[in-house]
């Protein structure tokens, strides 16, 4: 399943500009893009995709014990995720790598996650309202929801204010549209009217499962059903997953109730580390993605605008030096204390913990030689 009649697309795949009637109201976000943030959303691609990869070789080196790529995937986080405001939260699902970086996530957390080294993540007042990895399949959508009836309940929501009106944006694949919990999230979401985005990234693969398997119909139909404004986007075009989620998330914190979003990208990795892709997807469907690679494409049209062979250079030195560092602090890694395991059971200090804490110093004073 790929692009219908309406997907909505700002750059063609060469990475030209499309114009159309469908697109026309979200071009003044588009116009209102500096320089600069242009060259960020590219930086922004260019190293998450380096790191990724070298995060998925270290996986391989015996570094950690799983890794999930999001290759491919770039434009769609990397657009969405800057139209987020500083106050907006953010419910990931456990690819979203660009979208935590860009929120202030220092990304070898995700790998400490991942070589079993955290009892969670982190905590998201320190990581721009960006919350833990879910790794049960569409769970965070509800969180989010919930979260977001909060924020109604706490009158956060069309005040006019921008300083104020908080929006909450859950991710999730296509593979958790199967899911139950994604379903009765739209529920609430529509009965209470949540301030908040669902933003699908339809890679077209749950695992094994093609998307054509799961459903009959395009995705982003199925949320209409239940009274939600829904839309599909070209997600390889980081111009188009910015504009929709800056207007979605306009609408939302304006008191307009939940939005949908289907991004259509692609997978172009494994699904995770302990995933043999070849072994269900054949060359002719990773070849015509690889054709529509979001970076490429977006480079393409920076170029049309005349932007420096020097800079593009600088951005892949970038990469590069961002990808080694994360590698040297990753080798660097020591194993946590037996003590962080009661740390942050309870928010506050708990007797069963202090005597689950003082039984394990007591078992290890036991042995010969002390702890």
């Amino acid at each position: 399943m790929s692009y219908t009649p309406e997907t909505l697309q700002l750059l063609a795949p060469d990475g030209t500009r499309v114009v159309s009637d469908a697109t026309e109201a979200y071009l003044p976000y588009v116009d209102a893009l500096t320089e600069q943030q242009l060259r960020e959303f590219y930086r922004t691609m260019r190293v998450i995709r380096r790191f990724d990869i070298e995060a998925g070789n270290l996986q391989r080196q015996g570094q950690l014990a799983l890794w999930i790529p999001s290759l491919g995937q770039e434009a769609a986080q990397v657009g969405s995720g800057f139209a987020a405001r500083a106050h907006d939260h953010i419910f990931p699902a456990y690819r979203e790598h660009a979208v935590g970086h860009i929120r202030g996530l220092d990304v070898v957390q995700i790998i400490k996650m991942l070589r079993g080294l955290t009892h969670g993540g982190w905590n998201p007042a320190e990581t721009g309202n960006f919350h833990l990895y879910t790794l049960v399949i569409g769970s965070q959508s509800l969180h989010a929801t919930g979260y977001a009836m909060g924020v109604r309940f706490d009158g956060l929501v069309g005040t006019g204010d921008p300083e104020k009106d908080t929006a909450v944006l859950v991710y999730f694949g296509d593979g958790a549209t199967s899911q139950g919990d994604v379903n009765e999230a739209f529920v609430f979401a529509q009965s209470y009217q949540t301030p908040q985005v669902f933003f699908l990234q339809n890679n077209h693969w749950a695992i094994s499962v093609p998307v054509r398997v799961q459903s009959r119909t395009p995705l982003f139909h199925r949320p209409r059903g239940f009274g939600i404004p829904s839309q599909q986007i070209d997600g390889n075009d980081v111009l188009m997953s910015y504009a929709a989620t800056a207007a979605s998330l306009d609408a939302a914190r304006a008191g307009e109730g939940p939005q949908f979003i289907e991004a259509l990208t692609y997978r172009m990795g494994a699904h995770t580390t302990s995933d043999d892709p070849t072994k269900y997807r054949d060359d002719d469907e990773l070849h015509y993605w690889q054709e529509r690679d979001p970076i490429a494409r977006f480079e393409a049209y920076l170029r049309g605008l005349g932007e420096s062979e020097a800079f593009f250079t600088e951005v892949a030195e970038e990469a590069e030096q961002f990808a080694a560092e994360a590698r040297a602090r990753t080798l660097a890694l020591e194993p946590p204390s037996a003590e962080s395991m009661f740390a942050h059971v309870y928010s506050e200090p708990h007797p069963v913990m202090d005597a689950q804490r003082q039984a394990l110093a007591d078992f290890e004073a036991s042995f010969e030689g002390g702890a």
